[in-house]
């Protein structure tokens, strides 16, 4: 004996009821086949519906149940073509009065008994099922339709309908030795107590009853024929890239259903069990596509976990206090007062001091609950020996299930460190006994997500998602942004990482969203930001609580710099273009790495010195080697090597500022970079870089202009700048003469800085170097120099430069 079970789906429509006949054609030559059908597809809802209108005396039953009926006989005549239809409709038609009948006794007495609601369902597989046997009688398939009701026997045990298997098992035998028959239809969910009336199995009460047959007639093998290709590693609709489970226990299908995996009932499995009757899961869309087998002893049992399911609309009752703690029974006295209300514990964990205990219960029980346990406590809360029962809504279970995860050490980890890491908070955690099964409590809101997740780090792409907080979006940051969208999918498809901006701030407002923010610009930043300052940026990007998040320094900002130390001790990485930090005192610039080594996170500042040129990790890198740097000469500074370059007194210095800041080489205030101030930040990082123990006072500088010069507006600045035309000729003019240019420098060597402006010869390294930036360094095993030349300045420039050290702390975590 085979049995297949086709669900709602399957019998939808006539279309799809011809594939359950092809399927059973099929099967028929292998052996006799038992067909166990459910009723058509929301078939069962609308019947309720009707009963629950007809209970209030609402007359569109009526209209609902015209309705019902007329989809029926429309599956009969588009099914049925071979003879007439007359019989089917006739059928049709009398199991409709019936019911009109029946809902008419509901609607005047006004009252809806579990047992009449139960007759009223009933009606949904009756249906569908002897249009089944009528396609195969027109088909002239031998065949007989055997009514569950007077097969399947249940009794009442806690309010609700138990099979009695010993006399269901008789009569099942018994059916079948007296209809010696290829092929039978039995009607699922239903059946019926000992006194003959209708009740029914519950929900999946169809796999149901096609388990309790498989099991009553010795059949060897079991098929369920859904919508869907077995189960799945994860929920098909949350993740596209699910695979079906080829091969699973029972137990661990068990765990899967338990927890949400509704392909297959919990119920369906547990009376196989004992038979060892395989159980195939296959497409009735697709009977020839993949398809899962659930077995005692499956193939791949190494395999750490199977599958993924959740179970959503899960209230958690946190109950604390003293009370608790070294009292028997306390936990019985628990457990029966939700027994007593009819409420299911879905999932239990409570700390080892006893002094606090979680339940899981569905959303609807929440209340009821709530009462029942205060209730029967409340005495000790009046005490004080116990808090009042905490109540919170809206979360979701997820667990991953696999035989052998108890024998794999490091399973747990993996998934609390997927969920960590993509910034989902645990509420509670909960492993089975037989640590088949993990299980954590998260919020609803991101079940998805962490599905995903999970999925990923399981049976896909390890996914690595680094979150970024940029803070100033001026030219680099929009740069930055940019890059960031126009590279995601490509690091995503090649690399499985996800680069996600998470908040973004300028001078005045901040946007924050852990899930990503979907669009940017000024205009949505002014539109939808919300104000803030320094600290509430910092405050929410640690409340954020995202591993591998990144706070990017766009800015120029000393405030925000100051807030590094903070960022980095909570475990924040760090990647600024800003000076400031590395350019303040020592102490501040130990207090940053000191953070960073609390935090176990990074600070990379690849662009403090040459925008986008390798020039503090090559620093770094000859430094890690053994190397020992004996000096650096650089040309820093774009805008004055620019005017340096071009300067040779035929055209006014002054004009030159001007064109240069015209043509965006200078900041909108030229006086920032004319300053030298630039530059000399950038020797100090150097200095220090190498292990120079400099301050700022410590740095010699040759400034080109007075010191007066940067006081008031700008347009006085460029009156000064022409006023001192003269004395810059000079100097051109006097280096000329000797054959040497101008040139504005930084220097470090034997334990001394320099920043200023300089005559240099052709011997000089810099003196070939034209408008672009140059370091050279001397080392011992470089004595006669690596050079670093190419574009130091730019918001593009800049912008890959911080873009790369992103990447840095990507590679290296």
């Amino acid at each position: 004996m085979q049995v297949l079970k086709f669900g709602g789906t399957s019998v939808a429509n006539a279309e799809n009821i011809s594939s359950v006949i092809k399927i059973t054609l099929e099967a028929l030559p292998k052996g006799k086949t038992l067909i166990v059908a459910s009723a058509v597809s929301k078939c069962t809802d609308s019947l309720i519906k009707i009963a629950e209108l007809a209970s209030r005396n609402d007359k569109s039953y009526l209209e609902l149940i015209n309705d019902l009926e007329a989809r029926h006989i429309q599956i009969i005549n588009d099914l049925i073509t071979e003879i007439p239809v007359s019989h089917s409709e006739l059928t049709c038609a009398s199991a409709f009065n019936s019911l009109r009948e029946v809902c008419n006794g509901v609607s005047m007495v006004r009252e809806l008994t579990p047992a009449v609601l139960d007759q009223i369902m009933s009606y949904g597989e009756i249906l569908s099922t002897k249009i089944i046997s009528d396609k195969f009688t027109a088909l002239g398939v031998d065949h007989v339709w055997l009514d569950s009701r007077k097969l399947i026997k249940t009794k009442l045990q806690y309010n609700q309908n138990s099979v009695d298997f010993k006399s269901t098992e008789k009569l099942i035998r018994k059916a079948l030795e007296e209809n010696d028959k290829p092929l039978y239809i039995m009607p699922g969910f239903i059946a019926s107590d000992s006194s003959g009336r209708t009740t029914t199995l519950g929900r999946g009460g169809s796999d149901y009853t096609a388990s309790i047959v498989a099991v009553c007639s010795d059949a060897s093998i079991l098929e369920i024929w859904t919508d869907v290709n077995g189960m799945m590693t994860a929920d098909p609709r949350i993740v596209p890239e699910a695979a079906t489970i080829k091969s699973i226990s029972y137990k661990e299908a068990l765990e899967l259903s338990h927890f949400g995996a509704k392909v297959v009932y919990p119920p369906t499995i547990q009376p196989v069990i004992s038979k060892e009757i395989p159980i195939a899961v296959k497409n009735t869309f697709d009977p020839y596509g993949e398809w899962t087998l659930i077995e005692s002893h499956p193939d791949g049992s190494q395999d750490r976990v199977r599958g993924i399911s959740s179970s959503n609309k899960i209230a958690m009752l946190s109950i604390e206090g003293s009370g608790m703690v070294g009292i028997p029974g306390y936990s019985s006295k628990l457990f029966g007062a939700l027994a007593n209300r009819g409420v299911n514990i879905i999932l239990i964990t409570q700390a080892s001091s006893v002094h606090t205990m979680c339940i899981a219960v569905d959303e609807k029980d929440a209340e009821i609950s709530r009462e029942a346990i205060e209730e029967v406590f409340t005495y000790e809360i009046s005490l004080g020996k116990l808090e009042p029962l905490k109540v919170e809504l809206g979360n979701s279970i997820i667990s991953i299930v696999g035989d052998d995860m108890k024998n794999q050490a490091g399973t747990s980890g993996r998934m609390f460190d997927a969920l960590g890491r993509a910034g989902i908070n645990i509420r509670a955690i909960a492993q089975g006994s037989s640590e088949r099964n993990v299980s954590a409590i998260i919020s609803s809101r991101d079940i998805e997500e962490a599905i995903r997740t999970i999925h990923r780090e399981f049976f896909g792409h390890k996914l690595r998602r680094i979150n970024i907080i940029v803070a100033g979006y001026g030219n680099v940051g929009k740069e930055l942004v940019s890059i960031i969208k126009n590279q995601n999918q490509l690091f995503l498809d090649k690399y499985s990482t996800d680069i996600r901006l998470v908040g973004l701030a300028n001078s005045k407002k901040a946007l924050i969203d852990k899930s990503g923010l979907k669009a940017v610009s000024a205009d949505i930043l002014a539109e939808k930001g919300i104000g803030y300052d320094i600290d509430d940026l910092v405050k929410k990007s640690i409340m954020l609580s995202l591993k591998n998040t990144v706070f990017v320094d766009c800015s120029a900002s000393e405030e925000v710099s100051k807030k590094y130390p903070e960022l980095l001790r909570n475990s924040i990485n760090v990647v600024t273009r800003n000076r400031f930090a590395n350019a303040s005192s020592m102490e501040t610039y130990r207090s940053i790495r000191a953070a960073a080594g609390k935090g176990n996170s990074y600070f990379f500042y690849e662009t403090n010195v040459g925008a986008a040129l390798p020039v503090i990790s090559l620093i770094n890198q000859m430094k890690i080697s053994g190397d020992k740097i004996n000096s650096i000469d650089g040309q820093l500074s774009g805008t004055l090597s620019y005017l340096f370059s071009n300067y040779n007194g035929s055209k006014p210095f002054v004009e030159l500022v001007k064109e240069a800041r015209d043509a965006g080489y200078t900041e909108p205030d030229p006086r920032i970079d004319l300053s030298g101030r630039d530059v000399l930040r950038k020797c100090l990082i150097l200095a220090r870089e190498i292990g120079y123990e400099t301050e700022e006072s410590d740095v010699e500088t040759s400034e080109f202009l007075p010191a007066h010069f940067f006081s008031g507006s700008l347009d006085e600045f460029y009156d000064k700048l022409a006023a001192y035309e003269d004395r810059l000729k000079k100097m051109y003019d006097s280096a000329n003469s000797k054959g040497e240019k101008l040139k504005y420098i930084a220097s470090v060597r034997d334990g001394k800085a320099f920043s200023g402006i300089v005559s240099i010869g052709e011997e000089h390294p810099l003196y070939s170097v034209g408008e672009e930036n140059s370091i050279i360094i001397c080392s011992d095993d470089y004595p006669r120099s690596v050079v670093v030349t190419g574009a130091g300045a730019g918001a593009r420039q800049t912008a890959t430069g911080v873009f790369n050290d992103i990447l840095k702390i990507n590679i290296i975590q």
